[in-house]
């Protein structure tokens, strides 16, 4: 079965995009790593929304964003992770998450069935939704020799280890996210990252600072847990450097450096890095100091779009009746199915809900012909 994976991380620079070829044999689901891209997110979509209106048209214009990049590709099943506008935690616990991007414009743009919403059911669950990254790292590092820790740098950054007790992931806390919201406001939002790690170059790390970035609560929280942009942002750098004066280049180095060490400090063996925060050589080098640190694309996931494979993953094990969330690394009371389902131009043909648990996933590197449909799986043909 072909599938189109979408999402927009916490970051918001892109939409990301991969088509997967993903196949069920036996206990180990088969993905094949098609293509995958990045387009440019709407700039006019970047404010957050503050009355009910302008809620209700950011949905329909993220909606609408996404459907025009999934028509571009060809596929039997759309699965959109959408964007996370506000993931609402108190006390340690998750109550609840919201992602926009309005799966029906996915569905009349393409003609094909949208699985969306993938967050709430986990959370529904007491789970916190996140990271869900979690379900392809724990099948993916089953087949691992030696102890491994999958990570992804996005907004958040988020680890999943696998050990004998069970599955363990969490967000460590920010990867891009204070990186960003300092070039944004140090250019006055001309710039929204430090682009190859520019300023953290040439500046040093302040230690006065890094202690106060370390002291966050958030970091000695047991897991499960989750953060985001709600905690780690412009408001939060503006109160942690309250009183201090520095270059913007020592800023961004420290910054850099906290990213590097809150991810190290929860890694184990060999780390196998993804996520848009590897583009940064700055913290690759940094981080790299402290762990042994390799790429999702030395086997086989290209690390640049590994979070839309994720997404076309999940979206495969919901088309299949299958659990897509791993309770010991979200919290939930136990596995779900995950997302709802918007029918395409056509009338849904859903396969037989599989019977054997996935306990496993390869990564194969020999796709299908595009033209090549999935009929068995129960998929709607691709008519776009």
């Amino acid at each position: 079965m072909r599938v189109i994976g979408l999402i927009s991380g916490t970051s918001m620079d892109a939409i990301d995009v991969a088509v997967a070829d993903l196949s069920l044999d036996g206990p180990t689901v088969v993905l094949t790593p098609v293509e995958h891209a990045e387009h440019p997110f709407p700039e006019e979509l970047r404010e957050p929304p503050t009355s009910a209106a302008e809620l209700c048209a950011l949905d329909t214009r993220l909606g609408q964003a996404f459907a025009e990049v999934a028509a571009r590709y060809r596929g039997d099943l759309v699965s959109s992770l959408g964007q996370t506008v506000h993931h609402w935690v108190e006390d340690g616990r998750c109550l609840g998450t919201l992602q926009l991007g309005q799966p029906a414009w996915i569905a009349e743009a393409t003609g094909l069935p949208v699985v969306a919403d993938l967050r709430v059911r986990d959370v529904a669950a007491g789970g916190h939704g996140a990271p869900l990254a979690s379900t392809l790292d724990a099948l993916w590092l089953a087949g691992f020799d030696g102890p491994a820790t999958a990570l992804n740098i996005g907004g958040i950054a988020n680890v999943t280890r696998v050990t004998s007790e069970g599955v363990v992931a969490y967000d460590t806390g920010p990867g891009n996210a204070l990186m960003d919201a300092a070039m944004t406001a140090l250019s006055g939002g001309l710039r929204t990252r430090d682009t190859d790690g520019g300023f953290a170059r040439r500046g040093r790390v302040r230690a006065d600072l890094l202690d106060r970035l370390l002291a966050d609560p958030y970091y000695a929280l047991p897991a499960p847990k989750s953060t985001g942009k709600e905690h780690f942002n412009r408001a939060y750098l503006d109160r942690v450097t309250e009183g201090l004066t520095m270059p913007a280049e020592d800023l961004l180095a420290t910054l850099t450096e906290l990213t590097a060490r809150t991810i190290a400090a929860e890694c184990r063996g060999t780390v196998i890095g993804s996520g848009g925060g590897m583009s940064n050589p700055v913290l690759v080098e940094s981080l790299a100091r402290h762990v042994d640190l390799r790429t999702s694309d030395e086997l086989g996931l290209p690390a640049a779009g590994k979070e839309a494979y994720l997404a076309a993953l999940l979206g495969f094990l919901t088309w299949h009746g299958l659990p897509a969330n791993v309770p010991s690394a979200t919290g939930a009371a136990g596995p779900r199915p995950l997302g709802s389902i918007t029918p395409g131009r056509w009338p849904l043909r859903l396969p037989e809900p599989a019977v054997t648990a996935v306990t496993g996933l390869t990564i194969s590197r020999h796709a299908r012909p595009s033209g090549e449909e999935c009929q068995e799986d129960g998929g709607d043909r691709a008519r776009t």
